[in-house]
């Protein structure tokens, strides 16, 4: 936790699951915190209920789908805190519908979000972050590892990400600045309620257990963890690790057992 103190964190997505845990966690580790999200009054509630002292926060209103409001999120910040340590792009939306089903509306909604979100927020960032040798993570999916059905947007935006963190770290071998690939298993948060049908609106309810996964509070003192340590990447769940083992040495049988998990979903659209 010493490692942390004091250092200044971006949280994007910080409104709910694990931007929300990343957040508190951040603060619990007395980090200065910006919580950056489409809904400011869900975050100041937050900020309320937990008597944080504002000296140590910042609220930004922020679509990272907008480069704008990406520009502004790290303009603010400087504004306030002068620097900035940590930049984590927790901001995201999946979806649940079969391609040939669906909107093209929807891939790109997810490429905006998850793929561009990441890239305007770290563009506008990188400066600051290398001057203070910090760090930027990417939180994606297990999805950025292997293909999901049903999941093709949400995939590809996280294969995406996690192109555009690998050759970002490669670039800066030699300036001190850390990028880390998250990649969480199932998690129990709200992601799957807003997840998009294949018309693009909220599937409504999760269609999966979400009492037998992950917290996102575990998550988030995982991946703070990982960023004192300064890992390269953080794979989540014993199920999350052995679907990416698994599909680097048997992908046709890693095919079947992935069709066949998510084919036992409640109202799966492959039924």
């Amino acid at each position: 936790m010493e490692k942390l103190k004091d250092k200044v964190i971006i949280v994007t997505g910080a409104s709910s699951g694990i931007g929300e845990a990343l957040a508190i966690e951040a603060m619990k580790r007395q980090m200065k915190v910006v919580l950056a999200a489409r809904r400011t009054n869900v975050m100041e509630e937050l900020a309320g209920k937990n008597g944080w002292d504002y000296n140590n926060y910042l609220i930004i209103k922020a679509d990272v789908s907008n480069r704008e409001d990406c520009r502004k999120i790290v303009e603010e910040t400087l504004k306030k805190f002068g620097k900035i340590d940590v930049l984590i792009n927790n901001a995201g939306i999946s979806m649940r519908a079969l391609f040939a089903d669906l909107d093209l509306d929807v891939l790109h909604r997810l490429m905006d979000v998850n793929f561009w979100g990441t890239v305007y927020t770290t563009y506008y960032a990188l400066p600051h972050l290398i001057k203070s040798k910090g760090s930027v993570t990417g939180v994606s999916s297990i999805a950025g590892y292997r293909g999901l059905p049903a999941r093709t947007g949400y995939s590809a935006s996280k294969f995406a990400m996690q192109g555009f963190f690998e050759a970002l770290r490669t670039e800066h071998l030699k300036t001190g600045l850390h990028v880390m690939i998250a990649c969480p298993g199932f998690t129990s948060s709200n992601i799957r309620k807003t997840a998009l049908a294949k018309d693009g609106s909220s599937q409504g309810e999760s269609p999966r257990d979400e009492s037998s996964m992950m917290s996102a509070e575990q998550v988030a003192i995982r991946i703070l963890n990982a960023i004192a340590r300064r890992k390269r990447t953080l794979v989540l769940t014993s199920q999350g690790k052995l679907t990416v083992l698994l599909n680097k040495l048997l992908p046709a049988l890693t095919d079947k057992l992935v069709y066949n998990h998510m084919a036992k979903e409640p109202d799966s659209p492959f039924k």
